[in-house]
């Protein structure tokens, strides 16, 4: 039996890439915790999206066994997190279940915007952290230079960090003997009311919901009651344990562990992320603090393509949503597509991780609109209204004012690219605020409005730097500005899933663009077709997709040319009453790439 001194509950953070899943494989794999046989790369990213992209998208967690240098068994509870901006609410409810972080940075990088973002989350929870600098063994590596990075930048003392590669295995045992000297052990009461916090839970097609818990105070039991404070639901545990990373059934998990509940929950609401549970007969006297809920910033729509597939879809949105706390969905409509429902990320990437989850685990075929953000509308009257979807927005007659999102964005990066990336800010209408040099890396803070970013900024920022720069942002503020509502008219007919809000500078040349892509996605009919983008009544960019033209005149062998014309005019008559009742098909990956904008 372990007591808490012995225990050690901590997390991995850094910037993208910087080796957190290789370092958790090499402690996991130091500690014996699976076979030789059963050791793989990138062991805790157990979904195929994962592998295949080679990023973390949820924080697996690992229990430990290892024998320190002095003899004493400790028990270590890692949580790996994952490196990118979208996915920040994973990493800040996982060092909620922690005591201490290990900060991994590259030795031939040095420290990224992701680092500094992630090192303030862990201060704001308290968090011991040892610095570890890793890839020692690429020729570029200059260990000292980042050393002094991170006392200068960050304020943390390195005398004592680990220099280690991940991926040869060096340095690996300082690591797990700074772990055991220099992080904190829990503080909880083993003999107080069961007090635990729910720090994830998801949908498991044979086990049901699957719920992963940090114990504060007081102990789990097989067979024990418990409730869940915040919905006030009461279960009998039929199953705990903890991951090794397998699952591994116990009797008991006591102050201070992390482990896994299954008590056969069917309603996926009651399952509440941030949650306290207690002992139903003995509850404990107040909730833990929980964490703040996460505010989206991207919005989009999700349609099936196949509107019997309606149901599925919101069945299959329910399960990612109990998997992924940050992301949210409402039922929405369209004239064009049909019935959907409006979804709400916390940027690009975890949107397009959302909708290749949707095809890949549920087999859904779905139509995407464009992403948009949240403005706030004030009226005339008074009411200020949260638009999500530019075809939701009032007459413009009714609009006394629109505010739209504003971000504090940090942009670190080698000095020769900074021209390029200051041009880059100053296009999508950014604000610098200042300017500051590390070693010859530059940091540029700058505020930028979120509806510039949310296209391609990060995709555009990382071909300018040829991928060297990096950037991390937050929401700052709203703001007044002169945003107008362009539509997307095909053979005169808007398609509510095309609109989209721009600043008035902007909006021309991004309907000019549009329209020009739709050009080349949309087939020929037999008639003549237009697309054009509007601002209320004004035509502000039109492009043509000229007709087929069927041969009425092959039959013809000789004989007057007034036989030829008669057929020529009978053409153009049918022509017409075609453009009359015409119906255009666009096809589903039209949607999808006329949004992708490149700054041609």
């Amino acid at each position: 039996m372990t007591d808490q001194k012995h225990i050690r509950n901590f997390s991995i953070i850094a910037h993208i890439d910087h080796g957190k899943s290789t370092l958790a494989d090499r402690l996991i794999q130091t500690c014996d915790a699976v076979s030789m046989r059963e050791m793989k790369e990138q062991l805790l990213d157990s979904m195929d999206i994962e592998r295949e992209r080679g990023i973390t998208i949820k924080a697996q967690t690992v229990r430990l066994n290892y024998r320190a240098l002095d003899g004493q068994d400790y028990i270590l509870n890692l949580i790996d997190t994952p490196g990118h901006v979208d996915f920040g609410y994973e990493v800040s409810r996982s060092l909620a279940a922690c005591e201490g972080s290990l900060l991994v940075v590259d030795a031939s990088q040095g420290v990224e915007a992701q680092t500094l973002a992630n090192v303030y989350k862990a201060l704001d929870a308290d968090h011991e952290i040892v610095p570890v600098i890793n890839k020692i063994d690429l020729p570029a590596a200059e260990p000292e230079k980042v050393k002094a990075q991170i006392e200068d930048v960050i304020g943390l003392d390195t005398a004592g960090a680990p220099l280690i590669s991940a991926k040869t295995g060096i340095g690996i045992a300082d690591v797990l003997e700074a772990i055991v000297l220099r992080l904190p052990a829990p503080k909880g009461n083993a003999d107080a009311p069961l007090k635990a916090m729910l720090v994830d839970s998801w949908y498991d097609s044979y086990l049901g919901i699957v719920v992963l818990t940090r114990v504060v105070d007081g102990s789990f039991k097989k067979g024990q009651q418990i409730q869940f404070m915040a919905t006030g639901a009461t279960y009998k545990i039929e199953r705990l344990g903890y991951f090794t990373p397998k699952m591994a059934d116990a009797l008991e998990i006591k102050a201070g562990e992390l482990g896994f509940l299954i008590c056969s929950i069917k309603s996926i609401g009651e399952t509440k992320v941030g949650d306290t549970i207690t002992d139903a007969k003995n509850p404990a006297a107040r909730a833990l603090p929980g964490f703040k809920p996460s505010l989206s910033v991207v919005f989009c729509s999700l349609f099936p393509v196949d509107m019997g597939d309606y149901e599925d879809l919101k069945e299959a949105l329910a399960k990612l949503q109990l998997n992924d706390a940050s992301f949210q969905f409402t039922p929405d409509k369209s004239l064009a597509l049909g019935q959907g429902f409006r979804c709400g990320f916390l940027g690009l990437l975890h949107m397009e991780i959302i909708q290749e989850r949707l095809g890949r685990e549920f087999n859904l075929d779905l139509i995407t609109t464009a992403p948009s953000v949240a403005y706030k509308v004030y009226l005339t009257d008074g009411a200020m209204l949260d638009m999500h979807n530019p075809a939701d927005m009032p007459d413009i007659t009714r609009i006394a004012k629109i505010e739209e999102p504003w971000v504090k964005a940090t942009i670190l990066t080698p000095d020769e690219y900074l021209g390029s990336i200051l041009q880059l800010c100053a296009d999508r209408r950014g604000v610098q605020k200042d300017l500051t040099y590390v070693g010859n890396r530059a940091m540029a803070v700058y505020e930028l409005p979120l509806n510039e970013i949310v296209f391609d900024f990060y995709d555009r920022l990382k071909s300018i730097s040829r991928g060297y720069a990096s950037f991390d942002y937050e929401i700052a503020d709203y703001k007044e500005s002169d945003l107008v509502r362009v539509n997307i008219l095909v053979h005169n007919e808007p398609v509510d899933a095309l609109a989209f809000l721009a600043h008035r500078s902007q909006a021309e040349r991004r309907g000019r663009q549009i329209c020009e892509r739709l050009k080349d996605l949309i087939p020929r009919h037999q008639f003549r077709i237009p697309i054009q983008a509007s601002i209320g009544g004004k035509i502000i960019a039109r492009e043509d997709i000229s007709a087929f033209r069927k041969d009425v005149t092959a039959k013809c062998y000789g004989g007057d040319v007034t036989r030829k014309r008669k057929l020529l005019e009978k053409q153009k008559e049918g022509k017409k009453r075609m453009r009359q009742f015409g119906e255009v098909e666009i096809p589903q990956n039209a949607f999808i790439e006329a949004l992708k904008i490149g700054d041609e």
